[in-house]
């Protein structure tokens, strides 16, 4: 019988319930101990720039959840983070679409084109301490065709996402360029969210070794 213990590591909440996010973490060899759900109003404010949006509303993510956090025994001193992705044409911030209609303007509006999606991470440290990070990605998508737009919109894929488009699923033959991050535009940049932790003094590796 193996009696060593396996060595002390702290706790990580995930302030999501975003199946897309669990999964980039758990890529970059993390099983979060907790998910806490922020239900936070996302509407941006009057004038409000969209790399503005997707640091704040990742900051209030963070904060909402780290309240409940304190509430359990269980959690305390643990890390939590928190993400927000806003997708944007110039400084207009598109919807996170819950209509088809929403989505059909999107993809309209992003055939043949650039734009830009924000993606805000924030760590709350155990000392209660907040870092962030925002990374910038840009892209084009191909034009679309009619049948290429209603065959996206009848998959479904669009629904709750920033833009109306997933990346990570059937859109990813959309973009002809990319600059930036990918994982970023998914929903949590890696390299990002591991050097916060990491600068932080989270032991990201020692979860790797201890996957099995």
């Amino acid at each position: 019988m193996d009696t060593q213990a396996k060595p002390w590591r702290p706790k990580l909440v995930l302030a999501s319930g975003s199946p897309r996010r669990f999964a980039l973490l758990q890529q970059m060899g993390i099983e979060p101990d907790e998910l806490i759900p922020a239900d936070i109003d996302e509407t941006p404010r009057k004038n409000e720039l969209p790399r503005s949006l997707a640091t704040r509303l990742a900051s209030e993510k963070a904060r909402v959840a780290r309240r409940i956090a304190e509430t359990r025994a269980e959690l305390a001193g643990c890390y939590l983070i928190a993400a927000d992705t806003v997708v944007c044409v110039g400084r207009l911030i598109l919807p996170k679409c819950e209509l088809m209609a929403e989505a059909d303007g999107c993809l309209r509006r992003l055939s043949g084109r650039a734009h830009r999606v924000y993606t805000a991470v924030s760590l709350i440290t155990p000392n209660g301490a907040e870092r962030r990070k925002l990374v910038e990605t840009r892209l084009r998508f191909k034009r679309l065709s009619n049948d290429e737009i209603e065959a996206y919109l009848a998959s479904g894929e669009w629904r709750g996402k920033a833009g109306g488009y997933a990346i990570q699923g059937l859109a990813g033959a959309f973009p002809v360029r990319l600059i930036g991050s990918y994982t970023g535009v998914v929903g949590l940049p890696l390299y990002e969210t591991m050097t916060l932790l990491s600068g932080e003094g989270f032991p990201v590796q020692l979860h790797w070794l201890n996957r099995t």
